[in-house]
């Protein structure tokens, strides 16, 4: 069965109509969610970020994960501006109360700054020395957005990467994924905001015929991780059926199966190809064995 890196989940159900942009689902409407796709257990992620959801409590997670512990494994979250919002601010002190409290990484960290802003690498810099991977969500813009904005080609992260060798950080979102490839316009890395709230934007598309960032990192950076969850990274891979399986081929210890479920019907397209790839050959049984669950058991000391 696989393991879910990253999943986000409400305490309590929303009532509708609610002024939210989505609408998480309950505990046991992701464990059902699980039960029906073959998903023995995930990584529950609070969101602390206001730029797009409405800030969740750690404790959310806490008790959640404390009622389903067989189900659930619990990530803590902190918004770097907390404390003090310094440079300096004695994050850890945060970080290790959570961690005590049995929450295993910090994430899903999606506040709109500059992955290079002094308050984000001073959240990084603790969670290094707190032993915690890191989960972030990306964006292409500064204002307006939510996630961590980075240049095309990923620079900010790459110095992130070089100033933490010890941290973990797993790439995720659209601004990430869609740098598998050269990409043939910098509006390919994410989605802006229509007026009405509405999103728009494109991901690229068709076979690989040159590598963009995202692999090159992989190689020079141990420390950088691959959160295959939500859509982006699936659009990713199913471009190209030849490219794709050489990459998890070559970054197998690295790639962790994810789903970012954010409702209880939305569709799970990595686990069909992740299957598909396994049946016919095109990855090993061992990567998908590393890629579905072994992978997140090591991380994750479970």
């Amino acid at each position: 069965m696989f393991i879910d890196i990253h999943a986000h989940a409400y305490r309590k159900p929303v009532c509708l109509p609610a002024p939210f942009v989505v609408q998480f689902c309950t505990a046991e409407e992701v464990i059902a969610r699980y039960d029906q796709v073959g998903i023995e257990k995930g990584v529950l992620l609070p969101v602390v970020n206001p730029e797009i959801y409405l800030p969740q409590a750690n404790e959310d997670i806490l008790d959640m994960a404390e009622k389903y512990p067989d189900r659930f494994i619990p990530f803590c979250n902190i918004d770097p501006r907390a404390l003090t919002n310094s440079a300096d601010a004695p994050l850890d002190y945060l970080l290790r109360y959570y961690r005590d409290k049995g929450c295993k990484g910090l994430g899903e960290v999606m506040i709109n700054l500059p992955l290079m802003h002094p308050l984000v690498q001073n959240l990084f810099k603790h969670a290094q020395n707190v032993g915690f991977p890191v989960i972030f969500d990306g964006s292409d813009l500064h204002g307006g957005d939510f996630g961590l904005f980075d240049d095309p080609g990923l620079p900010q992260l790459e110095h992130t990467l070089q100033k933490f060798p010890d941290l973990i950080i797993l790439g995720h979102g659209p601004v990430f994924w869609s740098e598998i490839a050269r990409l043939e316009t910098p509006g390919e890395r994410g989605f802006v905001f229509r007026p009405n709230g509405e999103q728009t934007g494109r991901l690229p598309g068709g076979k690989i015929k040159e590598e963009g960032a995202v692999p090159k990192l992989f190689r020079r950076y141990p420390n950088l991780y691959g959160d295959l969850s939500d859509f982006t990274a699936h659009n990713a891979f199913a471009r190209d059926h030849e490219y794709g399986p050489k990459f998890l081929a070559e970054f197998q210890d690295r790639m962790l199966f994810g789903t970012d479920i954010l409702s209880f019907d939305m569709p799970l397209p990595m686990i069909d190809l992740l299957t598909l790839w396994r049946d016919t050959r095109k990855i090993s049984e061992e990567v998908f064995h590393k890629i579905t669950r072994a992978n997140a058991i090591k991380l994750l000391g479970i």
